[in-house]
């Protein structure tokens, strides 16, 4: 049988691979990020996008390698014609800010590739519950089902 198929958002290798924050809810989710790695990342087939793979080789290159060692053996989605013509149909008013077309650009990728999850802890325009019930509207419209958006936290049930 196969597992549960996870898109794994830039946000979850950026708290995997980040130094401990003195911020407390930050380090909560960093820390929450960690357990689920180690505890259950095994009981789904994770994958990221070619967009995930460019944001976590931003910035300095030594953070950038560690970020991009957590991804190692995680499967790469193409950022394909169907995500992008999705994806521009997911951002506008109430729905994701056009100035973030990346965060709709993982919704897109993880949506027309059949993910039963799309883990982040981008809150403000992914994991946004106004936002979502708009946003995942228009997936349906478009004749997809939309992954549930979730934190690592919300993936953590003890019966998986």
């Amino acid at each position: 049988m196969p597992q549960p198929r996870v898109y794994i958002e830039t946000t979850i290798i950026g708290f995997l691979a980040s130094r401990p924050s003195r911020d407390l809810i930050t380090r909560a989710k960093q820390q929450i990020t960690h357990t689920w790695w180690a505890r259950k990342r095994d009981s789904f087939d994770l994958f990221c996008s070619a967009l995930v793979v460019r944001e976590v080789s931003a910035g300095d290159p030594e953070a950038a390698a560690e970020r991009l060692r957590k991804l190692k053996g995680v499967p790469v989605l193409d950022l394909n014609e169907e995500a992008q013509v999705l994806a521009q149909q997911l951002v506008g008013p109430g729905m994701i800010p056009t100035q973030y077309f990346e965060d709709a650009l993982h919704v897109a990728v993880a949506t027309v590739n059949g993910m039963a999850y799309l883990m982040t802890w981008n809150l403000t325009h992914i994991a946004n519950a106004t936002l979502r019930s708009t946003y995942e509207e228009v997936i349906r419209a478009n004749g997809y089902a939309p992954p549930l958006i979730c934190t690592p936290e919300e993936l953590s049930h003890e019966s998986l």
